[in-house]
């Protein structure tokens, strides 16, 4: 009998995901890039759509108003998607509308000083900047944690098995978007469920002209074939005597949406005119800003697995949340009656198309600006039914909460300590936020039933979140049960190379800022009290012409920077021991003089302590 061999049976952790035909930074044809991002586009409208379909009436407004606030949405979301891409995690994310801040809307809309308006459009109207008022507040939750770079210092006490839980409640914390919502127009539903898994992964293999077309775009090959069959049916008379919620749900010409739309309209900043300020409403749309935090810090680290690239550093995530914090202020100053966060079902596309470029997220970025403004045309899209949709949510939401799974590899899951951490978190942050919804849904109202409405939406709203539950559990009892001699097992060794941008080559290729911006975006800032003692105190100095020796000394001003490799010219590196302020642990460093107008001054890359682990200043 053949000796056993266990490396025959194991699979080494991968720091990438493998098997993608095009990671962040490679780029289709522009013929296929424009393709896939249209794609992106039309996967996007589902939320884009789905979110004033259901508070816009409740707020007493017509079919044109819903159709105005779709478009601005939309308008929005490529504008938010493009500087996301550009200037803020740099990852292939489309940032679209957020469920998380219906719960605070709500309330806001059931404000009886809001109710007691007769006028509906009044009503509607007075709400809207109500509404705005609180995101503008509230927007600044995430402009204060990103650009401070306080959540790149919360995300040091993140590790993979910590961020497993959240992660893959981004994706399964969703599941009321998947099938129950397919199950109320199942002709409709299953079929689409059915033809998107056999095209995107039973014939994927089947090439035309060389190319995997119906991997690469099952979605436009699936979504016209069951919208045709949808309109057939509602033509046909199939629902003529169906219930109306029926109706509702498999009909394709209840949208209203394109006899509503004008053909021509910029959406423009308080064009429902100026917002209204409370300090409730604020307070309660501050839960759902980090809400939206949290969700978009999981969605983070499944779009750059998905994306071929390494772990996002944690001044790439604060970055990123800084943008998309800007990106809530600009939904309040246009009005699109929901705050911003990363699309999960455009995340899991990365996975199903298997590219993850940039560039074709921001061509769909382009074509959420193009069809907002197109009135009509852009109508005729977003009238696909939400059913549809559904379908395709309950794949790609699949595929995103299995990148959180994998981050498992990286881990020790022999140990009971890991596996009870784990399992509690990703239970209890289904669990909680699954009885929050019920209760809701019987009492029409969530268990937080005070006089404090601001408290009330804050409690509700945050515990209505699997991922925000599945964060509060998983990182407080990674950090506290038995932590002590189990970086190994929680897979710590493998994330500190990710947590700097010098820490591994490749955080430099995915995450560089484009065209030079970071010079005039993150300036380093300067302490001029800082003490060094040059342990080595010859080095040499490097010059375009020959190498010239210098002597270091004492009293060196120190300029600090997480972002080092936006130093300009590197003149010199030396080793040095540090004896101040908060790195006076006695570790041992690197510094590098760089020329900085006219001085040479000290730039601090890192700590690197006795036993050769790195950790960032």
């Amino acid at each position: 009998m053949a000796e056993f061999k266990p490396e025959e049976f194991m699979h080494p952790p991968m720091d990438q995901l493998q098997g993608l035909e095009y990671c962040i930074d490679s780029n289709p044809s522009w013929g296929m890039t424009i393709a896939l991002g249209f794609q992106h586009y039309i996967l996007a409208l589902g939320t884009v759509v789905m979110i004033p379909t259901m508070l816009v009436p409740l707020m007493g407004g017509t079919d044109g108003d819903k159709v105005r606030v779709v478009q601005t949405l939309l308008f929005v979301t490529g504008i938010n998607t493009l500087l996301q891409t550009l200037l803020g995690s740099r990852l292939p994310t489309v940032i679209g509308g957020s469920y998380a801040f219906v719960i605070p809307i709500l309330s806001i809309i059931q404000d009886s000083s809001l109710m007691e308006i007769a006028d509906d459009h009044k009503r509607f109207l007075q709400t809207m900047r109500a509404v705005q008022g609180a995101l503008i507040v509230s927007s600044s939750i995430q402009i204060i944690l990103g650009y401070s770079q306080l959540w790149g210092f919360c995300s040091r006490f993140f590790s993979p098995l910590g961020m497993v839980p959240v992660v893959s409640l981004v994706g399964f914390g969703l599941f009321n978007r998947g099938f129950p919502v397919v199950g109320k127009c199942v002709e409709i539903g299953v079929p689409m469920l059915i033809l998107f898994i056999a095209t995107s992964q039973y014939l994927k293999q089947r090439h035309f002209r060389r190319l995997p077309l119906l991997e690469r775009f099952s979605l436009l090959i699936t979504i016209p074939i069951i919208w045709i069959y949808a309109h057939l049916l509602t033509v046909g008379g199939a629902y003529k005597h169906s219930p109306e919620r029926t109706q509702d749900n498999c009909r394709t010409d209840r949208a209203n949406l394109i006899t509503s739309a004008p053909w021509i309209k910029v959406p423009y900043p308080l064009q429902w005119g100026a917002p209204t300020f409370d300090a409730g409403h604020a307070f309660g749309m501050m839960a759902a800003a980090i809400v939206s935090l949290i969700e978009s810090t999981g969605a983070f680290k499944a779009a750059a697995r998905l994306a071929s690239a390494t772990p996002p550093p944690p001044h790439v995530i604060s970055r990123g949340i800084g943008w998309q914090g800007l990106g809530i202020l600009l939904d309040g100053l246009f009005g699109t009656l929901s705050g911003s966060t990363v699309s999960v079902e455009n995340v899991g596309l990365l996975g199903s198309t298997r590219v993850g470029s940039r560039r074709i997220t921001q061509i769909s970025a382009g074509f959420m600006i193009l069809f907002s403004i197109l009135g009509k045309f852009g109508a005729l899209f977003a009238s696909i039914p939400f059913t549809i949709f559904a379908a395709v949510y309950c794949v790609l939401f699949g595929l995103v909460a299995a990148m959180g799974l994998s981050l498992l590899q990286f881990t020790n899951m022999n140990s009971m300590r890991n596996l009870f951490i784990v399992g509690v978190s990703i239970f209890l942050g289904l669990s909680i936020p699954q009885y929050f919804f019920s209760y809701t849904a019987s009492s029409l109202h969530g268990p937080a039933h005070t006089k404090a409405t601001w408290f009330n939406d804050y409690i509700n709203t945050i515990f209505s979140s699997p991922p925000t539950v599945a964060l509060i559990l998983a990182i407080f009892l990674d950090n506290t049960l038995d932590c002590k001699d189990t970086a190994r097992d929680r897979g710590m060794p493998w994330w500190d190379r990710f947590r700097t941008s010098r820490g591994d080559s490749r955080n430099q290729e995915f995450y560089t800022l484009p065209y030079n911006f970071h010079r005039f975006l993150y300036r380093p800032w300067m302490y001029r009290n800082g003490r060094i003692s040059v342990r080595c105190g010859e080095f040499t100095l490097l010059s375009s012409s020959l190498p010239l020796t210098a002597i270091a000394c004492e009293g060196f001003f120190v300029i600090v920077h997480l972002e080092t490799f936006y130093c300009v010219r590197v003149l010199a590196e030396a080793v040095v021991s540090f004896s101040w302020g908060s790195l006076s642990d006695g570790g041992q460093g690197w510094c590098r003089a760089i020329q900085w107008g006219s001085e040479a001054r000290i730039w601090l890359l890192s700590i690197v302590g006795v036993d050769g682990d790195s950790r960032s200043i």
